[in-house]
């Protein structure tokens, strides 16, 4: 097990994903502090209950790992952070700090092997990432591209489009690529019923 700094966010990082974060809250400012000096990781969790900022919130149990890739100080106490997602875990304990941070101790997640063959709906969510890709530009994608990763595609998909964040929680918990394409398909065969019964 490891021990990590946690940082509960209303948002779902998935390994690979670029976050930018804006860091003012005192206890985070530590954190990153450290997080640089050390090279370490903090964890990204989506709140489970309560807010961004002020009071701790509860996370969910499983988050991802963040790597601080790039940093700026705009000012004194302020972090402008561009992190990148590394490694799925889970908390097993979890404590409050003095100051209010959050440390848990986790249990990293192996990143499963690929499937021998492609999951079935995978060609299909590989085409709608390519048109995408297409329409906006691959540098609004983590590099390099990798396409033929069923796993890979459907985080990119869920980081763009719509997906209710409990959705994009429970595509984050599944480790297997086929049940998370299958998951993935299921959530987006959902949005495009739901636009057309408010068309």
């Amino acid at each position: 097990m490891s021990e990590i700094p946690i940082f509960p966010l209303q948002t779902v990082l998935y390994p690979c994903g670029l976050l930018p974060l804006r860091i003012f809250e005192q206890r985070y400012v530590e954190m990153t502090k450290r997080c640089i000096a050390e090279d370490s990781v903090f964890g990204v969790c989506l709140i489970l209950d309560g807010r961004e900022a002020g009071a701790p919130a509860v996370p969910h149990a499983v988050g991802c790992t963040a790597r601080i890739v790039d940093w700026d100080v705009p000012s004194p106490g302020l972090f402008n952070l561009r992190t990148r997602g590394e490694t799925t875990f889970r908390i097993v304990e979890r404590r409050i700090e003095p100051d209010g941070l959050i440390r848990a101790e986790v249990v990293l997640h192996e990143a499963p092997p690929a499937p021998a063959s492609p999951p079935e709906e995978h060609r299909a969510l590989e085409r709608l990432l390519s048109r995408i890709i297409d329409e906006i530009g691959a540098q609004h994608l983590p590099a390099p591209l990798q396409l033929d990763d069923p796993a890979w595609v459907c985080h990119r998909l869920a980081e763009l489009l719509d997906l209710p964040l409990a959705a994009k929680q429970r595509l984050l918990e599944t480790a297997d690529a086929s049940a998370k394409a299958a998951l993935l398909s299921s959530a987006l065969r959902a949005m495009v019923s739901s636009a057309r019964d408010t068309d």
